[in-house]
């Protein structure tokens, strides 16, 4: 009975969709994008500061599935889990607030679908190695994917040094 006293109009709810979508937002900066096909698909690329460790940048890459490929489809709501990343030093690294459990710290994450699935980004402290790991896998709620990239940076002894005097 609720329902019947409510109709969602078209124009109405496609405006509904569009804020949807629009909460699936990314907090990285994109330097890059091109075409991948005629189905209008796009390779993005997004640059991602280390929120707690400065001194590093990932480039990171992801598809993003174009409006026909989308009709085509049926899936509005889903991009594919595949991405890529690459990490660079850009300065001094302060290592003082990064996590040094061997599972690591989440540094980013973006929504692959409405609800289910997104791509996140992982850091992780190998001072035995003298390097800093960042992976990029695929999070999704029932079915894991082995979908993943890794980079890695490496460390000087004063960084290690610096962190171990802690």
């Amino acid at each position: 009975m609720f329902m019947s006293r409510f109709r969602i109009e078209p124009p109405a709810l496609l405006c509904l969709l569009a804020l949807v979508l629009a909460g699936c937002g990314r907090e990285g900066a994109e330097v890059g994008e091109f075409k991948n096909d005629l189905l209008g698909n796009e390779i993005k690329i997004d640059a991602l500061a280390d929120p707690k460790v400065p001194g590093v940048v990932c480039h990171f890459s992801h598809f993003d599935r174009g409006f026909w490929d989308r009709i085509g489809k049926g899936n509005w709501f889903e991009d594919p889990s595949n991405a890529s990343i690459s990490c660079l030093r850009t300065g001094p690294i302060d290592l003082s607030a990064a996590s040094l459990r061997k599972a690591g710290e989440e540094v980013f994450s973006q929504r692959q679908s409405l609800f289910f699935k997104a791509v996140a980004v992982r850091r992780i402290v190998d001072l035995d190695n003298r390097a800093l790991l960042y992976v990029v896998h695929s999070r999704e709620l029932v079915e894991g994917s082995a979908k993943m990239s890794l980079s890695t940076i490496s460390l000087t002894g004063e960084e290690v040094a610096a962190l171990a005097a802690e």
